[in-house]
């Protein structure tokens, strides 16, 4: 090797050295469904990003080491149904049902949520001004195809809507808006779906149908294999509320219909729309969820959904695996939104991590009627870092010990 190569090497190893990794998580269980990673790995992050991932990285070369050992590193969970338009001084989901993301996300291994229709095309503007650019959450957002939202008794009026200024608005935030929401619709008529469909077709978007009362006119079998196109959300699928269990204690053989056309079938928790009889039958039958979201507002939180992580222990407890849970809760729901650039750990995305410890136990999950059923899983979140930053950390993982910090 010549002098002048091993001088360039040389300054290139002193380069590196100079600027160290900000974060490296040591001896953490990475999934990565996306990648299709399942194993010890430690991660690197500098400026924000995914530096390196790899089976050994030295701890020398970071300015913080995390000590990830007998914990799972998942990429950040994203949550595609939540209502999050707080503030307005309404007394609805536009207000003061919603919630503030920050309080309620990273505590729960969130970095990204969906607020799920709670704005529509004519007061989205303040909801951005308002929520989605103060919070350190990655807010997405569906519109309603009602103008204003979920504010009441508008959600009935077919008068507002309009699928045209809908999908403009969409067109002028494509960072944000993911896609359209119907939801609660209580006439008899496809109205509210068809409209939807039609401005969610001038943008590119999905659909996510909160399908409202029961109408025999209205029956789900015509929703998912003839309104609703491949790509399009039914949430609130295991509510039992409008037929998805049959008298005879099957799932309704609609729903494997529609999910063989693609039809993407999330559970939208909430505070009614999980029920055990549904879901137990259905993880019995081989239908589980292809999504994972809490329908996140005041009236859900402290029932049976409390939050993600929740939700997560209750599908894990139903023997699904655990690198399923987190595919249901990162990867797929960002395919799902058609935002690709989240939900995984590649080198160069952005650094959304979540550190999850599992929990053997005996433990009482809640659905909507407050009827319990024993688990054996629990997952907890120890730490999430959104955008290269620690913003959660429940064991202070991240800090040094309080003898080194008052030297």
């Amino acid at each position: 090797m010549t002098l002048l190569r091993i001088a360039a090497l040389s300054a290139a190893t002193l380069a590196t050295w100079a600027q160290p990794y900000d974060i490296v998580l040591k001896g953490g269980h990475l999934i990565d469904p996306k990648n299709g990673v399942d194993a010890v790995r430690d991660v690197a992050i500098q400026s924000g990003k995914i530096a390196r991932i790899a089976a050994s990285i030295p701890p020398a070369s970071a300015n913080r080491v995390i000590n990830a050992a007998g914990l799972y590193i998942s990429p950040g969970l994203i949550d595609i149904h939540a209502h999050v338009y707080a503030g307005t001084g309404m007394r609805a989901l536009t207000g003061d049902s919603s919630v503030y993301p920050d309080g309620f996300t990273f505590r729960a291994g969130v970095t990204t949520v969906v607020d799920a229709g709670t704005s529509g095309y004519r007061n989205f503007p303040d909801f951005k001004q308002r929520v989605i650019d103060r919070s350190a959450t990655r807010v997405l957002a569906l519109l309603n195809i009602c103008g204003l939202g979920m504010q009441g008794d508008n959600e009935h009026d077919p008068t507002d809507m309009e699928p045209a200024p809908l999908a403009k608005m969409a067109k002028e935030h494509p960072s944000i808006v993911v896609g359209v929401k119907t939801a609660h619709y209580k006439h008899k008529d496809w109205t509210s779906v068809e409209n939807a469909v039609k401005a969610a077709a001038m943008f590119g978007g999905p659909v996510m149908v909160d399908f409202g009362a029961n109408h025999p006119e209205r029956p789900i079998r015509a929703l998912f294999l003839e309104k609703l196109r491949s790509g399009d959300i039914y949430t609130h699928a295991f509510s039992g509320l409008r037929n998805e269990l049959m008298p005879d204690g099957n799932i309704n053989p609609a729903m494997f219909e529609g999910r063989k056309r693609g039809i993407i079938f999330d559970i939208g928790h909430g505070s009614g729309s999980f029920a055990w009889n549904v879901a137990s039958a259905a993880f019995k039958q081989n239908f589980p969820p292809d999504t994972i979201s809490t329908d996140l507002h005041t009236g859900s939180m402290n029932g049976g959904m409390k939050d993600m992580l929740n939700i997560m222990s209750k599908i894990r407890s139903e023997g699904v695996p655990l690198k399923e849970v987190i595919r249901m809760s990162t990867w797929k729901p960002a395919q799902v939104i058609k935002r690709e650039q989240f939900g995984h750990l590649s080198e160069g995305a952005d650094a959304d991590l979540t550190l999850i410890r599992e929990i053997d136990g005996k433990f009482g999950y809640l659905d909507v009627k407050l009827a319990r059923k024993e688990g054996n899983k629990k997952l907890q979140c120890e730490l999430t870092i959104r955008a290269g930053r620690v913003v959660f950390d429940l064991n202070g993982l991240a800090s040094p010990d309080w003898r080194q910090a008052y030297k």
